[in-house]
């Protein structure tokens, strides 16, 4: 690695005011030592992304980048979500580095490892991933459906890390590669394999949020694993297909059945089999309706091609210089 490369790290922020001065201390402790050790440039900066917060989240990101340059900051015009606050972060530090890292602003994920991923970096990687060693730290429910999202991912076909979040080092190369995806309905996770180049991992142990409350509750973890799921792979409506064919297959067998019963004279009352017959195949229908209907959503949102997130301000005396 050229003792000269710019390292941003870019960590989006919802309503973190509770967590932001632990986080930024420990950040810097890192990069003083970084840029003491001459491993990344005087120039490398925190940059954090304010995504619309409520709270005093921009106000002390101002605060920080007035009292040290080491910090900067983008806020965005209103709440745009994790993953298109995460791109917008990128897509200001494109300009600015040579290498980015992106981590969470709660300290879960393990800021010791930016050393090792600068190690992968100076071997020639573009891209590298940091991946959790275990899930202890989660609870039985969250582990069980995080596992069961990973191996429906892979049995549907997308290439995806296995428990990989959006602790990542990407080059300038791999920045610029991940700006030519132009979707709205962003999935990281799934986007940055589809780039290429060289890649490798980091395992690394998550630990407790410092503080605060998680963002992303029962209902937004499943919105972003269906958008997982139906911005890489059509299978859902494929699987509609052939589950169609088993429904009709099953009538006909029923229909040739109800005809060899009442020619052999036998009375069929069938109320209870031509309710349960209506309810099944009502049910089949409003289910294939609404998968059909998610996928037909994500391709109006598309067609709009609405501006993935708008910045409002931002703080970097690096960016006056481009």
């Amino acid at each position: 690695m050229n003792l000269a490369d710019i390292l941003y790290i870019v960590v989006p922020c919802y309503n973190e005011e509770s967590v932001l001065g632990e986080t930024s201390a420990r950040l810097k402790i890192k990069m003083q030592g970084l840029i003491a050790a001459r491993r990344i440039a005087p120039e490398s900066k925190v940059l954090f992304v304010d995504d619309g917060s409520r709270d005093k989240t921009w106000d002390m990101i101002a605060s920080l980048h007035h009292a040290d340059s080491l910090f900067s900051g983008v806020k965005l015009a209103g709440n745009r979500g994790h993953q298109n606050a995460l791109m917008a972060g990128l897509m200001t530090a494109k300009e600015l580095a040579d290498v980015t890292i992106s981590m969470d602003a709660d300290l879960q994920d393990d800021i010791d490892c930016v050393d090792r991923f600068l190690d992968k970096y100076a071997d020639g990687c573009d891209i590298v991933y940091g991946v959790r060693s275990d899930r202890k730290s989660d609870t039985a429910f969250k582990r069980g459906t995080a596992q069961l999202f990973y191996k429906i991912m892979a049995g549907l076909g997308v290439n995806i890390v296995y428990n990989h979040a959006d602790y990542r080092l990407m080059s300038k190369r791999a920045l610029e590669g991940l700006a030519r995806f132009r979707e709205v309905n962003l999935f990281l996770r799934g986007i940055v394999p589809l780039i290429g180049y060289k890649t490798d991992t980091v395992e690394y142990e998550r630990g407790e949020r410092f503080a605060g409350e998680s963002k992303y509750p029962l209902r937004k973890m499943l919105s972003f694993a269906w958008d997982g799921v139906s911005s890489f792979s059509v299978r859902p409506i494929r699987m509609i297909t052939v589950l169609g064919f088993v429904v009709f297959a099953v009538s006909l067998c029923l229909m040739v059945y109800s005809l060899i019963v009442k020619l052999l004279g036998h009375t069929v009352p069938g109320w209870s089999t031509l309710m349960i017959s209506i309810w099944l195949l009502g049910g089949l229908q409003l289910l294939a309706l609404g998968v059909i209907g998610e996928y037909i959503g994500k391709i109006y949102g598309e067609v709009k091609a609405r501006p993935q997130f708008i910045i409002e301000t931002v703080l970097d005396e690096n960016s006056l210089c481009h």
